[in-house]
């Protein structure tokens, strides 16, 4: 994550926030990420080093439309200091403080079986009451778990899997030969 990225989503949650337009910027910049991410034109426009901030910033005029004041200075702030090919990331990194200012932990669920809801909804709630803060889970399956659950939140991993465990007594059994 570099440096800019942080400061920048800072600045925009600090501004929206003060104008009480947190959803409101959180979304528009929401999709306009998603418009890139649709458009090879667009993507590959604002992402050309060789094409002049000015002519971005006059592509993203046109392109932005009615959008919301904030937004729309944001992103052609972004244009006219060269980081627009950055917005992704800058629109992860707000996600990312927005979930750290709402104590919200992001996690992944990987199990070797599909979870059903209410055994999903049953791991999340038992997080949430070991670590005191609301839990936005998402879930993937990996059958080489063979059983078990993986949970990964950031950097943390924390693995009670089947494949996890044998791989610890592997190791163990290896390091005393």
């Amino acid at each position: 994550m570099a440096v800019a990225h942080r400061v920048y989503a800072q600045a925009l949650l600090e501004a929206a926030a003060d104008q009480g337009r947190l959803a409101e910027v959180r979304e528009q910049l929401g999709d306009f990420v998603a418009a890139i991410q649709a458009s090879d034109e667009l993507r590959l426009v604002l992402r050309n080093p060789q094409i002049e901030p000015h002519v971005k910033r006059d592509a993203l005029e046109a392109a932005l439309g009615e959008a919301d004041p904030l937004v729309r200075n944001f992103l052609l702030l972004l244009a006219e200091k060269g980081r627009i090919a950055e917005v992704e990331e800058i629109q992860r990194e707000l996600e990312r403080l927005v979930a750290l200012q709402a104590r919200v932990l992001e996690l992944e669920l990987t199990t070797a079986i599909e979870l059903s809801d209410d055994e999903a909804a049953e791991v999340v709630n038992q997080i949430e009451e070991a670590s005191g803060r609301r839990v936005d889970a998402t879930r993937s399956v990996d059958p080489d778990l063979i059983g078990g659950i993986v949970i990964q939140a950031g950097s943390q991993r924390l693995d009670a899997s089947v494949r996890g465990r044998l791989e610890q007594l592997r190791q163990d059994l290896t390091a005393r030969s």
